[in-house]
């Protein structure tokens, strides 16, 4: 049998092996999309009856097995009925259990990367072969579903159900090793013998060595387990997925249910229970956010592919400052390969910034995420220096000295003396206007912001601010640096707070407004964490510190008075008079110990009630949903603002810096989606309700138009539309 397909092939080898090749000729990789799936079905028909056929070999033709569904047809299936999402699922599982009942053994031969769909169908065959380069796993939950074509069923009864629980709820790809330490692969190989092996393999069940049929009744069979063991496995994970996932995230649980209902079933009524419970999770608000995340995080990695066809190589980078935030940046960047100077003019800042490298690395050798050789390594790229004579070499400098416009404006003159012209120059700021700091330099086309975010390590977003003399050479370079080292960029247009701090502050003045109305803001934490945020408003204030608060806070107050200005004293400036900076100091909002690992531990403290009473107007207990609403509208308003500004270039840069920058919920999409899914004219209209609340809270003219017309910042975002 021969067949040439747009998407796989099937060659026949020697003594009756046939070749099944996943080699998509359009695109770097494979993967499970309409054409795929058709023609897999119908190449496995005609292996079936066909009589010289003895074994069937399935492989790749890329550096990749195959990466998973195509992600970008998602919303056409969602778009489905229920029964017809259901049917359509039902074929592809008829295609996949054709594959596992053929009349001669499979194996599936992984050089790469197989990994949801694509490592269903590996699921499939009798027997899998791993080179020690691939990758397995079925990480469908991070999208807010699970595995739909058998992934449920099959894994359980290959690996058990406590393994599968742990594979399909949790989402994360699986080494060689441990793939193979669990049962779900049965051999590892190095990346040449990997066809070979596979091949031999078939001629041994083909001979009678090995008996594949006894396989597939396992994988046919319900699970193998009594009554009690059954109720013991999945009553436990219960409890420990529920509170992993929290209710905001309902695939986990609806994974776990539908395995432990489909568990007392063969296989092929086993199907109807997976393919139903998925179809109901397609139409969930978190599976088409978190999808829609996916497809942002990849729109904005072909955006930063694309600024590094324009970008100069960065070989040596430098930090000016060694405190925390230049350690951090120092660490990051050697971490990821790129040698980096360190410098300040006071050694005992060096010694601080080179303290806090060492203890990044400390941390990641305890984790076993790194060996103390590789370690020693990291460092010796690490280069400080008290001395500009280090930092002339470098293609790129970050500035990250203190956040006063006089120091940053003299360091910035002195570096442009010594660094050569063609060498990039980026401000950590966080406040102080890109251009302003532009125009104090001879060659301000190289110059940009580059704004980190603390703790460096942790958080994913960088901004790249486009000064007014920016050159697009230097924000091609930053943002291909950024990405090289980590990190997630994004480029942002120059303005107060540039965008994560210019829609985070009217989030924390509604905060101090609620304050200010009575309400208790151990409530309003509670409320906005059940919402979906990482933290409460409070709790983030005591992290950031209250006196980067108040300073940022008049930053951003002086750019946008008609919104940010407070004109009462706040919650947070009484916190700070009375030196109650947050953990920095052991007291904010809330009062903090040290626990053993090092870290803060959070505790309450009824005298700060004393400290705040002169900035309340009594005390007001507020219904949850008006918490939710008084503190969102300014946010999402201002999100707005941004992107009809220009600050950001399009709903997908403003709701993917939101939720790398502030830890926006995920599951809710971003400021821009958020109201997609409540609807434009429906935000709107809560909006007019707090219209009273001053200019924050009103919608913009044109975001008034969308309404009246029935427009959307992204089109096809709400399931229930």
């Amino acid at each position: 049998m021969k067949f040439q397909g747009k998407t796989l092939t099937v060659d026949m080898l020697e003594d009756g092996i046939a070749e099944l090749r996943f080699d998509c000729q359009q695109g770097s990789v494979n993967k499970f999309d309409a054409i795929t799936l058709s023609e897999l079905g119908h190449v496995v028909e005609e292996l079936g009856s066909n009589g010289d056929v003895r074994g069937l070999c399935l492989s790749s033709g890329k550096n990749v097995f195959v990466v998973g569904a195509d992600i970008t047809e998602f919303s056409q299936w969602f778009a489905k009925e229920h029964e017809e999402l259901v049917e359509d699922l039902l074929r592809i599982h008829k295609t996949f259990s054709a594959i596992e009942d053929l009349p001669f053994p499979t194996v599936a031969a992984i050089n790469g990367f197989a990994l949801g769909g694509g490592f269903e169908v590996c699921l499939a065959c009798d027997y899998r072969i791993v080179s020690t380069q691939a990758r397995v796993g079925l990480p469908e939950i991070k999208l807010g579903i699970f595995p739909g074509w058998g992934g449920t069923i099959r894994l359980p009864r290959l690996i058990g159900a406590d393994n599968a629980l742990e594979w399909i709820g949790f989402g994360q790809d699986k080494r060689p090793r441990e793939a193979l330490e669990q049962g779900a692969v049965d051999a590892v190989v190095e990346p040449d013998r990997l066809r070979a092996a596979a091949i031999q393999l078939l001629n041994q069940c083909i001979d009678g060595k090995l008996d594949y049929q006894a396989r597939r009744v396992e994988k046919r069979m319900p699970l193998r387990l009594t009554d009690v063991e059954r109720t013991m496995v999945f009553e436990t994970a219960k409890a420990v997925v529920s509170a992993k996932a929290g209710p905001h995230y309902p695939a986990p649980m609806t994974a776990l249910k539908c395995m432990e209902q489909h568990a007392v079933l063969e296989r092929d009524d086993a199907s109807r229970i997976e393919t139903e419970a998925f179809a109901q999770l397609s139409q969930t608000e978190a599976a088409h956010n978190l999808v829609g995340l996916f497809l942002n995080d990849q729109a904005l990695n072909r955006a930063a592919k694309s600024y590094s066809r324009q970008a100069e190589p960065v070989a040596l980078a430098a930090v000016l400052g060694a405190g925390v935030m230049g350690g951090g940046i120092a660490y990051q960047t050697a971490r990821r390969g790129v040698p980096i100077v360190m410098k300040d003019i006071n050694p005992k800042a060096i010694e601080s910034g080179l303290s806090e490298v060492r203890s990044l690395l400390l941390k990641q050798v305890a984790r076993g995420r790194l060996t103390p050789e590789k370690m020693g390594e990291v460092l010796t790229r690490v280069n400080p220096t008290l001395t500009y004579g280090d930092v002339a070499p470098a293609d790129l400098v970050v500035e990250a000295v203190v956040e006063k416009e006089e120091v940053k404006t003299s360091v910035l003159q002195e570096l442009e003396t010594v660094i050569d012209d063609a060498a990039v120059i980026a401000s950590n700021t966080s406040t102080i206007s890109i251009s302003k700091l532009g125009t104090a330099l001879k060659h301000p086309q190289r110059f940009c912001g580059m704004h980190f975010f603390n703790p460096v390590p942790v958080m994913p977003l960088v901004e790249v601010i486009r000064g007014d003399g920016t050159s697009e050479q230097a924000i091609a370079t930053t943002v291909s640096f950024a990405k090289n080292i980590g990190k997630n960029p994004i480029v942002v247009k120059d303005c107060p707070g540039f965008l994560v701090n210019r829609v985070l502050f009217p989030y924390l003045n509604a905060f101090s407004a609620l304050l200010r109305d009575g309400a208790d803001f151990r409530q309003v934490d509670r409320v906005m964490e059940g919402f979906g945020w990482p933290m409460g408003p409070a709790y983030l204030l005591d992290v950031i510190g209250l006196d980067i608060a108040c300073h940022a806070g008049a930053v951003l107050a002086e750019g946008y008075p008609d919104r940010m200005r407070t004109g009462y004293e706040t919650a947070v400036e009484a916190l700070y008079k009375a030196q109650r900076l947050g953990q920095k100091s052991g007291r904010g909002f809330y009062q903090y110990e040290t626990e053993r690992s090092g870290k803060p531990k959070k505790k309450v403290d009824e005298s700060v009630y004393g400290t705040i009473a002169s900035v309340r107007n009594g005390e007001r207990k507020f219904d949850d949903q008006a918490i939710v609403d008084r503190m969102m509208l300014p946010l999402c308003l201002e999100t707005v603002r941004c992107l009809e500004d220009g600050i950001v270039d399009s709903p997908v840069t403003a709701d993917m810096g939101l939720i790398w920058g502030i830890g926006f919920p995920p599951f809710r999409g971003g400021a821009l989606r958020y109201i997609d899914t409540i609807g434009v004219a429906a935000f709107c209209d809560t909006a007019e309700r707090y219209a009273e609340l001053g200019a924050s809270y009103r919608p913009s003219e044109r975001l008034r138009a969308m309404a009246a017309d029935g427009a959307s910042f992204y089109r096809g975002t709400n399931p229930r539309a």
